[in-house]
């Protein structure tokens, strides 16, 4: 991607160095990250995590606009040239999202006036509005705070790990995923998918049932990205190999992917952000749109 000597977004905030007390992550405060919680809960249980930490994963919920006050050290902290580069990338990305999508939801139907998120980029541990994650969780958007969160960690995590493609367009790609849960929420499908998450507490769903709902609430952000994706194309910011790179991000993320390399099977029924196949089906489909006529993956649920 084109992105030396261009605009940067005023939205991002470095935490990197300061260190959080706490754990938790909030299950139904937040959207789950690209990656998404499941992952995090497959290392806890196969690496004999202690119990503890699982129930204050699944059991810390926070709700949106709560604050949790647990205390922060500074530190210093030296970057990396990597991490100095993909600063530099990561705050030119999110300005082109605040211009995609300033551009695209005042054109669209719902004619909805778009208002900006904000980036923090932290290592190790942060508190949000959410609760308190680390960097196990991956990326993730927080309504509460209307904030993406990220641990620049998660570049190596992606490439060496799960074996996405090298570049930077990978980055990209998943900022402008967790970036379309921000429209999600702005748009009011995110409070539409946590009334159904109620739902499940209750009993009046099933877990199942339920991550029907949520592979289609990711394949939509996954299909934002890309609209994402052909506003920068458009605009001649997109260099050869780019849409490859996010593509094979999208795959390497895939619930199959995940559940084959963790542990060595897959179970559709407790697949929540969609197969490889999905990701970067509904990834080219919002790049060949370029706008919100297509981005209905609910359809037919």
């Amino acid at each position: 991607m084109k992105w030396e000597g261009r605009r940067r977004s005023t939205n991002v905030n470095d935490r990197r160095g300061r260190t959080s007390a706490g754990r938790r992550m909030a299950v139904g405060g937040g959207s789950l990250g690209v990656v998404g919680i499941v992952v995090y809960l497959l290392i806890t249980l196969l690496s004999g995590g202690g119990g503890g930490d699982l129930g204050d994963i699944l059991g810390g919920a926070v709700l949106p606009g709560s604050v949790q006050t647990d205390s922060q050290q500074q530190s210093t902290y030296v970057e990396s040239e990597q991490e100095r580069e993909l600063m530099g990338l990561l705050s030119v990305a999110l300005a082109d999202i605040e211009d995609t999508w300033s551009a695209v939801l005042p054109a669209s139907q719902y004619q909805a006036q778009y208002r900006e998120p904000e980036l923090t980029v932290y290592t190790g541990a942060i508190n949000t509005a959410c609760g308190a994650a680390d960097a196990g969780v991956g990326p993730f958007y927080c309504p509460g705070d209307q904030t993406i969160y990220l641990d620049l960690s998660f570049y190596d995590t992606l490439t060496r790990k799960y074996g996405a493609k090298e570049g930077d367009f990978a980055m990209v790609y998943v900022i402008a995923h967790e970036a379309g849960h921000h429209v999600q929420t702005l748009l009011g499908v995110t409070s539409q998918l946590n009334d159904l998450r109620q739902r499940v507490a209750r009993g009046a769903m099933s877990q199942t049932e339920f991550n029907r709902y949520s592979v289609a609430f990711e394949l939509q952000a996954d299909y934002l990205a890309g609209v994402v994706a052909r506003y920068m194309q458009e605009r001649g910011y997109l260099e050869r190999g780019d849409l490859s790179e996010a593509m094979s991000a999208a795959a390497s993320v895939g619930d199959d992917a995940i559940q084959r390399r963790y542990q060595g099977y897959v179970d559709p029924d407790t697949f929540n952000h969609g197969t490889s196949e999905q990701r970067q089906e509904w990834f080219r489909r919002g790049f060949e749109a370029g706008d919100l006529s297509g981005w209905d993956t609910f359809r037919g649920l």
